[in-house]
């Protein structure tokens, strides 16, 4: 049988080879559609339907997830990369396209995406406790950020390096889709070494106590919390990794390489950042954490597109990644901690799939504001402006709640 520590390797392994394929797409997704001849709008859109699928399809698992085994349902979304990555690599149809989407696991923004991350950390918050949680979660975050920042250089430098070596540009996009899908099949393999001990543990509640979504005590806070949390993913769909990278590409005509070169940097900061939110949550608490550093990261960001030049743009797009996921472990943290061991699975996909919602419609907005020279550099002011509302209302809603490491400061 598979130890804990065993169990917290694999979990660290999947997280990082999961967000290298993401990285790694994100580089070359928008680009590679533009390369099919979908214009701006079409992309934006089908950015919202992989985050409208991400919605359906995290929902039903996550939620189940702790009824029908972990194991079982991370298996299941390993398989629905492979078939997002098939479909996408073999086919010009934008119907097939559009499907693959909505059905497959796909990150159109180098993060997060499907059911993975609510699962694995229900997983580990139950190996770990309560004491080492956002410790845990902040490393979490920063082999995740590190991943993606090797994953979006990868895939720039693998595009252009095959261009250079002969192969066509519409070639060269699909060998990094094939390769996503290779990942997808390793991941599945990997997830069915986890043992029984990251299954949810019985339900300490009876079973006649009202639960919607697999949640029964919590139920107020986490809709609360998702409520929020859809607000603050708004404002970020507004300007996600794969948007980011075709807005330099239009603005600065950047070309793939440099490209992943400049979202390495951006991710390997934003991770340092995450690992720092650990020590700074244990001096200051999970709730103060999220908002003081969120705030200036978002004022930084409605900077970005007022820069003169390429290096300035790039240069305080880097200074503000360098504070910028502070909020992601604290936050992911907090969501743990105030609910119950057997509604974390469905709390953290509630949360999630409340962000997926939020993030919807802002990538077609953003893709419509992209096609229009004047409105370019709108999304980023919308972005800074929605998210820092979300901070200030979250503090006001929880800075009385305190999780229980926290409990009498």
């Amino acid at each position: 049988m598979t130890s804990p520590g065993a169990d917290l390797r694999l979990l660290f392994t999947t997280r990082i080879l999961r967000i290298f394929a993401y990285g790694l797409v994100s580089i070359t997704l928008a680009l590679y559609l533009h390369a099919l001849g979908f214009g701006e709008r079409t992309v934006g859109l089908l950015f919202s339907l992989a985050l409208f699928g991400d919605i359906v399809i995290s929902l039903w698992i996550t939620t189940s997830a702790d009824r029908s085994g972990r194991r079982r349902m991370l298996v299941l979304g390993a398989g629905l990369i492979v078939l997002a990555g098939g479909v996408l690599s073999s086919t010009s149809s934008l119907a097939l396209i559009a499907v693959a989407a909505v059905i497959g696991i796909v990150s159109p923004n180098g993060g997060e995406i499907g059911p993975f991350i609510s699962i694995e950390q229900s997983a580990l918050s139950q190996i770990v406790g309560d004491s080492r949680r956002t410790s845990v979660f902040a490393w979490y975050s920063l082999a995740g950020s590190f991943a993606a920042a090797i994953g979006a250089l990868a895939g720039g430098v693998l595009v252009q390096g095959l261009r250079g070596a002969g192969y066509a540009e519409l070639a060269s996009f699909r060998a990094v889709l094939y390769l996503y899908a290779g990942i997808g099949v390793v991941l599945g393999l990997l997830f069915t070494r986890l043992s029984p001990a990251i299954e949810a543990p019985p339900r300490a509640v009876a079973p006649t106590m009202n639960s919607r979504f697999g949640l029964h005590r919590s139920k107020k806070t986490v809709f609360k919390l998702s409520g929020l949390f859809a607000l603050d993913a708004f404002g970020g769909g507004f300007v996600i990794q794969g948007l980011l990278v075709y807005w330099f590409h239009l603005r600065f005509a950047v070309e793939p390489a440099a490209l992943g070169g400049i979202f390495f940097g951006a991710n390997l900061l934003a991770g340092i950042s995450a690992l720092l939110a650990d020590r700074i949550a244990a001096r200051i608490g999970l709730i103060r954490t999220m908002v003081f550093t969120h705030i200036p990261s978002n004022l930084l960001l409605m900077l970005v597109p007022l820069m003169p030049s390429l290096t300035a743009a790039v240069g305080l797009l880097l200074v503000r990644a360098s504070i910028s996921q502070m909020d992601v472990p604290t936050r992911q943290s907090y969501t743990m901690a105030v609910v119950d061991p057997d509604e974390r699975s469905a709390a953290s996909g509630v949360t999630t799939i409340a962000r997926s919602v939020g993030a919807l419609l802002s990538p077609s907005i953003s893709g419509a504001l992209l096609a229009v020279p004047v409105l370019m550099s709108a999304p980023f002011f919308f972005a800074g402006t929605l998210k820092i509302a979300y901070d200030l209302l979250l503090y006001r809603a929880f800075k009385g709640q305190q999780p229980p490491e926290e409990a009498g400061r």
